[in-house]
């Protein structure tokens, strides 16, 4: 997935700052590179979203050498008056799934001989 992600056309349920943020809630210490890939965003998409979000104070990050580590605020209200009173741990509760879940092994076919 190097390179300029795969466009999208059309709106979409989850908005690219909400997915920003369940990356980061999966890996605390994402590079922006992964977190880029994953959400399907170009690196410098990616780092204005985390501007905005550790602006608002919904996050920040402390570096530790070479690498940023992440800390959400899991009691923070969403912004939206739609949302009053929804947090965002409510709101990751909904969008982090493990892994597995994610991404599930194709069941194995069973080898028969020729």
């Amino acid at each position: 997935m190097d390179g300029v992600p795969e466009s999208h056309t059309g709106w979409t349920f989850v908005t690219n700052h909400a997915r920003v943020l369940a990356v980061i809630a999966d890996n605390h210490s994402a590079r922006i590179r992964d977190i880029a890939a994953r959400c399907r965003l170009t690196e410098r998409a990616v780092q204005k979203i985390i501007a905005d979000l550790e602006q608002d104070g919904y996050l920040s990050h402390v570096r530790e050498g070479r690498t940023n580590t992440y800390r959400i605020e899991p009691g923070k209200v969403l912004r939206h008056p739609a949302e009053a009173g929804l947090t965002v741990a409510s709101l990751l509760s909904l969008l982090v799934q493990d892994e597995a879940d994610r991404n599930p092994v194709p069941e194995s076919r069973p080898h028969t001989p020729a």
